[in-house]
């Protein structure tokens, strides 16, 4: 009986080390002659299928991001009586006389104005037209 145990131990050991051998000739980094002339067969196992679908497909087009030419601005003072504000704008962004814009607060429109007036570089004064205005109120053209 242990004979038998020996043998097939002995067997599986030669089998298990001829397949070894065998796929390390597979993974070399050089390949053999047979697979240099050999032609490529598609593989269909689930390992392969599995790694294909986790590959994202490339992107055929560039993605083109294009910034909005809107003029942003803040109400730096509010006047109740006269009803006109003091709008501030970055250096440069300064709107047009007569150019109608749109106050927001937290992103609701609460009111209109046109500008009347210009000053300095980063200053306008406009009359509000409609809704309402209160200082820190974001001012833009759409």
């Amino acid at each position: 009986m242990n004979y038998w145990f020996a043998t097939l131990l002995l067997a599986g050991l030669l089998v298990g080390g001829c397949a070894s051998k065998q796929s390390q000739a597979t993974f070399s980094s050089e390949p053999t002659e047979a697979a240099r002339t050999a032609t490529p067969v598609k593989s269909t196992s689930v390992a392969a299928t599995s790694a294909s679908a986790t590959k994202k497909p490339e992107a055929k087009s560039k993605l083109i991001v294009t910034p909005e030419n809107i003029t942003v601005g803040i109400v730096a003072t509010y006047n109740p009586a006269g009803r006109f504000v003091v709008l501030d704008f970055p250096v440069g962004k300064v709107p047009a006389l007569d150019q109608v814009l749109f106050v927001y607060r937290q992103g609701l429109k609460v009111g209109e104005v046109k500008v009347a007036d210009q000053k300095r570089d980063h200053l306008a004064i406009a009359d509000l037209i409609a809704g309402e205005a209160q200082k820190g109120d974001e001012v833009r053209d759409k």
